[in-house]
């Protein structure tokens, strides 16, 4: 097929293995990678499960079709205040599974959160119970300390690629003595990004909101947003 770019497009049509579809889904469950290989002059179909066996796959794509599941990426936002309201619909909206955790009633009320999934939790006791990997991306809004530190504690103990929390440099600075205290190191610290955001000059919650979007694509990205 032609591309008005110039490029083409060559279509396989293939009927996938029961066996190894389901095999996909229960490792979707799990957050385990897979990479489904078909081989265009044979038709033979194979799985890759996990990071490693993903990376051995061969190189000559020109007789090799792959096609890699994941998990979705996730945001986890601790603070259900009108930051995280506005951020959790524009994530949604590019491709993140969205969780937005607060223990506070007056905040964590569904009808703020329309199509999200909200639980009311104490952060820690929450993200505990959830897989964090690295498709996942923590923010912490509540600007509450015990909070944030809560919830930033189980992020940075974690191997999620993007880890945020509100506050001016002076909050970060005394955000740091505290988790200091609790025995966390300065690599674990430099992993925060706090301010959050990108600086863009944002003042409004809407502003402030794309701002931590835009450095999280970055970051998803692999990129550094600046």
């Amino acid at each position: 097929m032609g591309l008005p770019c110039g490029g083409n497009i060559r279509v396989a049509v293939f009927r996938p293995d029961q066996a190894v579809l389901e095999r996909i889904i229960a490792c979707q469950a799990e957050r385990v990678p897979t990479a489904l290989a078909l081989d265009l002059a044979s038709g033979a179909q194979s799985l890759a499960v996990g990071d490693d066996e993903i990376d051995r796959l061969p190189g000559d794509r020109d007789s090799l079709f792959i096609r890699p599941h994941e998990a979705a990426w996730t945001l986890i936002i601790a603070g259900a205040v009108h930051i995280g309201q506005v951020l959790a619909g524009m994530a949604r909206s590019v491709g993140f599974a969205v969780t937005v955790v607060d223990p506070r009633r007056a905040f964590a009320q569904a009808e703020r959160f329309p199509g999200i999934t909200l639980v009311c939790g104490e952060p820690d006791e929450v993200l505990g119970e959830m897989t964090l990997d690295r498709r996942t991306a923590v923010v912490s809004l509540t600007h509450v300390p015990r909070l944030d530190d809560a919830a930033l504690r189980v992020a940075l103990a974690s191997p999620a690629f993007y880890v945020g929390a509100l506050g001016s440099t002076r909050t970060h600075a005394k955000r740091c003595q505290r988790l200091g205290d609790h025995g966390l190191g300065q690599r674990e610290l430099d992993r925060i990004s706090a301010p959050v955001g990108l600086d863009i000059g944002a003042k409004t919650p809407a502003e402030i909101a794309v701002s931590i979007l835009a450095q999280l694509i970055a970051a998803r990205r692999g990129k550094t947003g600046r």
